[in-house]
């Protein structure tokens, strides 16, 4: 019995890690096969025709007929919104953040992690007119695609230093969705918004009168997603707000059968490598045709990359560093500083959120195009660095 309830315990961690994991690798292949359709002479022009097919119908007079590309980021990324929801109810509640014991450090460093990039990149493209709009593009990390390389290091990357870049991640999570609503919303119908509120309370009501009915939700999911996308606050937000309203219970190490637990537990298989992959899939082909070294180096690629690849480990790593030595906070698993140092560049991997917060901040396409080069180039860096600081980390101590 007490094996059994000891693998209930460690099973769900387990399985989340592994799912993102496995996830962030398909995510990788998904990004790489993307940049190769783009910049193929035989594939290029099909790649961008398929995400701008007009699927129909017109769901928002702002946003015009629906396209393939439109169906990703504002469709099937709310459900990616879901599940994110739905984790960080479920952590707050019911996890890792259940305590202030356990919030303070993962807080301290994801706030630090968010402003130092933002920081940077304002610092790198200062005086440039419009660029400061995007100044959140680097702010948050791609929990699927860390995880990914952290995967790909095996046995070197110590549990704990997964456990806690997951929960950094998640508490990111809360800062970027909070970014997205109250910074990059377009003009507010406030019919249309107080629609919203209607289903959402209704939704609330629901769970507090007893109602566990998946089916339930899900459809208020969906009636909550399209008064919110008439509204003019982004769709995706609708994720979230469903995430809050679907209840959960309490639960004893081997029992998770609350709403919140079966629909998470439903969904994040489809959000791992079906979702997050076609959203990469949408947005990483960038084509590299005729950039030379200027391109490069102009002020909104170049912030983007900085932010990514030094504010997020100057922002985490120096957040952590100060925590402990004022005692604020213990290191994470007695890691050593080098491992912290290879995690803190990991979480410079911003991929997907900084791509979908890219979108929201620039229309013009070139702008958009000039975004996805300074996330792939900092992500990469990103990856790299903190792959070879983990794996230098491991033999010094073996």
């Amino acid at each position: 019995m007490m094996a059994g309830a000891r693998r209930g315990v460690i099973s769900p961690l387990r399985d989340f890690l592994a799912s993102e994991a496995a996830g962030g690798v398909v995510l990788i292949a998904a990004a790489a096969l993307a940049m190769v359709a783009a910049n193929l002479s035989a594939t290029a022009h099909g790649y961008h025709e398929l995400l701008h097919l007009k699927t129909g119908p017109v769901l928002s007079g702002a946003l015009g007929p629906m396209t393939l590309h439109l169906w990703i980021n504002d469709g099937l990324m709310a459900v990616f919104f879901l599940v994110v929801g739905l984790e960080i109810k479920r952590e707050l509640l019911d996890g890792r953040l259940s305590s202030w014991d356990r919030r303070r450090l993962p807080a301290i460093a994801a706030a630090a992690g968010m402003a130092m990039p933002a920081l940077v990149y304002l610092l790198v493209t200062r005086g440039e007119p419009g660029l400061g709009r995007g100044w959140a593009i680097p702010a948050a990390t791609d929990i699927a695609f860390a995880i990914g390389v952290l995967a790909l290091l095996g046995s070197r990357a110590p549990p704990a230093l997964r456990l806690f870049l997951a929960t950094v991640a998640i508490v990111d999570d809360m800062g970027a969705v909070a970014i997205i609503a109250l910074f990059y919303t377009a003009g507010i119908s406030l019919p249309a918004l107080a629609a919203a509120a209607v289903v959402f309370v209704a939704m609330l009501v629901a769970g507090r009168m007893g109602v566990r009915s998946l089916i339930f939700y899900l459809i208020g999911f969906v009636a909550l997603w399209y008064c919110v996308l008439l509204s003019g606050v982004h769709a995706t937000i609708a994720g979230v707000l469903a995430a809050m309203a679907v209840p959960i219970r309490s639960t004893t190490p081997h029992t998770h059968d609350s709403p919140l637990h079966r629909l998470e537990h439903r969904l994040h298989p489809w959000v791992a490598f079906a979702i997050v992959p076609l959203f990469g899939f949408a947005n990483a082909g960038v084509s590299l045709g005729g950039l030379g070294a200027g391109a490069l180096i102009a002020p909104l690629p170049l912030g983007v990359a900085a932010g990514l690849f030094v504010g997020k480990q100057l922002g985490i790593f120096g957040s952590i560093w100060a925590s402990v030595r004022l005692g604020i906070a213990r290191r994470p698993g007695d890691a050593s500083w080098l491992q912290i140092y290879g995690l803190a560049m990991l979480c410079g991997i911003g991929f997907t959120m900084s791509l979908f917060i890219g979108g929201l901040a620039f229309a013009d396409d070139a702008e958009v195009d000039a975004v996805k080069l300074g996330v792939l180039i900092g992500s990469i860096l990103s990856a790299l660095g903190g792959f070879a600081l983990l794996r230098i980390a491991h033999d010094r101590e073996a």
